[in-house]
């Protein structure tokens, strides 16, 4: 299995409702296929280091991992993502 994880800062003019539509439409990716568990909460330490947004998906191979990333539902979930982050970053491994 592969843990993909993928953290979001916010820009600072992204108001609480933009962020809260963003962690829904994160966890309506859990009816991808090859999607195994998906999680996605808001960050709760709020410390200089935290990230605003966290989403962790398991898939059930790196075949999976791959077709994600070029799926027609999430490209654009993640456009948008990147468009209201000031960064993003991800890390893949597995499990």
């Amino acid at each position: 299995m592969i843990l993909h994880l993928v953290c979001f800062k916010y820009k600072p003019d992204v108001d609480q409702a933009v962020r809260d539509a963003h962690r829904d439409r994160l966890r309506s990716l859990q009816t991808l296929d090859g999607v195994i568990d998906l999680k996605v909460g808001a960050d709760i330490v709020r410390s200089p280091r935290s990230y605003d947004t966290g989403l962790a998906v398991t898939f059930r191979d790196r075949a999976a991992l791959d077709a994600y990333a070029k799926d027609p539902i999430h490209v654009p979930i993640a456009q948008h993502g990147a468009s209201i982050s000031e960064h993003v970053v991800a890390v893949d491994f597995g499990i």
